[in-house]
């Protein structure tokens, strides 16, 4: 069932968003993206005639702390919906279910944070660091128990089931995959945002125009040793940036300075390249580097080949010959997947690198390629250069996109299928 396919006249719909938005020290949101990019599918609901009861956490609360409560987004979410939203203190108790029970078309409620309760990511809290094995298990297979209840009475709000948080769908978690399975398969479906982001997924690895160029950035192989072996794979390019340009450069003996590097990684760095080299995929990797004198703005820099970097100075972000071979093999692609900056680009002097990795892809796309931007540093990236417009799409999903990219079957997305 699609969203656009269901009318949800005189429905209630339980809508799992992700409203995890950054605040500031007064509870002010700093950014409304994730709640912007919920509106279609929350306006279409109201526009059919039916009534929303919206789930989603916020942060990572160990308990119910007034810290992380919903409540401070509420006035923001009456704003963009138009509608005087309900709020319900606790996501489980009486209160939710009579105010659930209570809405009438037209009408929305805003649960509070699912997160207050273990139950809802599954995982046992309050642990003594001394906990011996079983009384782990005793506790995870407790939480395990408690989460089936606590599932069922989220589910028994609702008449129908939308998931349409993307950065949690690789989380098997009660309001994100578990809760589905007490819809059938005509009442539960993605929002227009999942929709997106399923389908933008499924062409960057499944429906490849070629080249196909990834632009890996970062600081750690280590995080991404997985999506790589996957991405060498599917790729003709593969770009190497970022902090992981220097564990690569030293794996080839090459001299890094103070530039950030994993020094037990080096053998796998190799066994990339070899990997890369075995499947006729071109690995580029950066030829000169941006250092500084410390890890700072204002620090003094200079230009330097990346693997001659002098002793006391460390690579922040990729110098000019690195730019124009990264532009090159961008603008020659036909599908582009983008997953981390070339450098430390919070600190504007250490931006051009990324900029002109953004500069590249837009005008790949303006050409016919297929751009996805990934990631929260990517997207942070064509946010601050205003170019977020300007390439194919970009992905609201962190650490799901990565798991996609990896191959993995992400359980959002499969208990909708299911």
């Amino acid at each position: 069932m699609t969203i656009d396919q269901f009318n949800f006249a005189g429905k209630k719909a339980f809508v799992r968003v992700d409203f995890n938005v950054p605040l500031d020290e007064n509870f002010n949101i700093t950014d409304d993206t994730r709640m912007r990019a919920a509106l279609p599918t929350l306006k279409k609901i109201l526009a059919d005639g039916g009534s929303i009861i919206i789930g989603s956490h916020l942060g990572r609360p160990k308990g119910v702390t007034d810290k992380f409560s919903l409540k401070h987004i509420l006035k923001h979410l009456n704003e963009l919906l138009g509608v005087e939203v309900q709020f319900a203190n606790d996501c489980m108790g009486e209160e939710a279910a009579v105010k659930a029970a209570a809405l009438k078309p037209g009408e929305v409620l805003l649960l509070e944070n699912l997160r207050f309760y273990a139950e809802e990511e599954g995982k046992p809290r309050g642990l003594a660091e001394d906990a011996t094995d079983e009384e782990k298990a005793a506790a995870k297979k407790a939480v395990k128990e408690s989460q089936k209840e606590f599932t069922k009475k989220l589910a028994s709000y609702a008449d129908c089931y939308v998931n349409d948080a993307f950065g949690t769908a690789h989380r098997a978690h009660a309001s994100t995959a578990l809760i589905a399975k007490y819809f059938d398969k005509d009442n539960k479906m993605f929002g227009y945002l999942m929709e997106k982001e399923v389908k933008a997924v499924d062409k960057v690895l499944n429906d490849i125009h070629r080249p196909f160029t990834a632009i890996m950035g970062g600081s750690k192989v280590s995080s991404k040793i997985e999506i790589i072996e996957n991405l060498l794979n599917k790729v003709d390019n593969l770009i190497i940036a970022g902090g992981m340009t220097y564990t690569f450069t030293k794996a080839m003996g090459g001299k890094i300075g103070l530039s950030i590097c994993e020094d037990d990684k080096l053998d796998l760095a190799l066994d990339l390249m070899k990997k890369a080299k075995d499947k006729g995929v071109n690995l580029v990797l950066a030829v000169d580097a941006k250092v500084a004198d410390s890890f700072s703005n204002d620090a003094n820099t200079q230009f330097c080949a990346v693997n001659e970097i002098p002793d006391g100075w460390e690579g922040l972000d990729i110098g000019p010959k690195t730019e124009e071979l990264f532009a090159n093999v961008i603008k020659g692609s036909k599908t582009i997947l983008w997953n981390g900056p070339t450098g430390v680009f919070e600190f504007d002097n250490f931006t051009h690198g990324s900029r002109a990795v953004a500069e590249a892809i837009v005008e790949a796309t303006k050409n016919g390629a297929f751009s996805l931007v990934g990631g929260g540093d990517s997207v942070a990236c064509v946010n601050k250069f205003g170019l977020a417009k300007e390439v194919s799409y970009v992905s609201t999903g962190g650490g799901a996109l990565l798991e996609a990219i990896e191959g993995k079957i992400l359980p959002g997305i499969a208990a909708i299928n299911e």
